[in-house]
């Protein structure tokens, strides 16, 4: 075996293990299953923009495999073999191993930062859908109501996966803009003089959409905690400002174009 072959054997096991160390740092922990992370995407993400998909999709799937290990409590709660294979497939296989097509848009985009942070929100939002079907049809009747099963799941999963996007796509842009991952090995990125404002610009843009997302999430989601419970009830949708969350949505997508063009602007002065 070539030393550049056991290189990349050895970059992709300490990734998948920082991986699993961060799936383990919690910092919200739901009571039916899912968490959101101390962005354990993004070692894997790394791993995806590096060697390509292929490669990326075989580090995802042994990730899943480990988190199936640690998670293999929630295969009891299973009422037949199909539904634990079902679990087993949407929950973790399928979830965490298309981690590896994060890296599909580094040959599209010039800009490293934007390709991966394209990539890394892409794959939450496939490991969202993944959640979302498996709890309309699995986990219906058991942790999800048979009623309405399909708003209920999109909402329960909504709930740390998009804190869970935002994190790991905020710390993928900062790590891609502060270090190359093109080369062989990993060094810092190359900044160009004229990049500087062009850059705080895109960051004001993309922070912008973020915070409203957060703020609306927030807004969305914390009426929906039955104060005796501590559990989501639905049924105090009512409880939710539509029109509060439709203007944060609305100044947050205003911002974020905004700055795009200031940015894009700037750049086009500068070149």
């Amino acid at each position: 075996m070539s030393k550049k072959n056991v290189l990349k054997l050895t970059e992709t096991a300490l990734m998948i293990a920082l991986a699993t160390v961060l799936s383990m740092v919690k910092l919200l922990d739901l009571p039916y299953g899912g968490s959101i992370t101390a962005f354990s995407f993004v070692p894997l993400i790394v791993i995806a923009y590096r060697y390509g998909a292929v490669w990326g999709l075989l580090s995802g799937f042994v990730h899943s495999l480990i988190q199936l290990l640690l998670g293999a409590s929630t295969l009891s709660y299973a009422t037949s073999a199909a539904a634990a294979v079902a679990i087993i497939l949407l929950d973790y296989v399928f979830a965490f191993s298309f981690v590896g097509l994060a890296g599909i848009f580094r040959k599209k985009i010039n800009s490293p930062s934007v390709a991966a942070t394209l990539g890394a929100v892409m794959v939450c939002v496939i490991r969202y859908i993944f959640h979302v079907i498996s709890g309309c049809t699995v986990w219906a009747g058991i942790s999800i109501p048979t009623t309405a099963a399909l708003v209920y799941s999109l909402s329960y999963n909504a709930t740390y996966m998009i804190p869970e996007l935002i994190v790991n796509s905020v710390v993928t842009f900062w790590l891609f803009s502060s270090l190359d991952f093109s080369g062989d090995t990993i060094g810092r990125a190359k900044r160009e003089k004229k990049s500087v404002m062009t850059a705080v610009f895109s960051a004001i843009s993309l922070l912008s959409a973020m915070v409203a997302v957060i703020i609306d999430a927030i807004l969305v989601f914390a009426p929906l905690q039955n104060p005796e419970s501590g559990e989501l009830d639905f049924a105090l949708i009512t409880n939710v400002n539509i029109s509060l969350v439709g203007i944060i949505s609305a100044v947050g997508v205003a911002l974020c174009i905004v700055f795009a063009v200031i940015a894009k602007l700037v750049s086009g002065k500068k070149s």
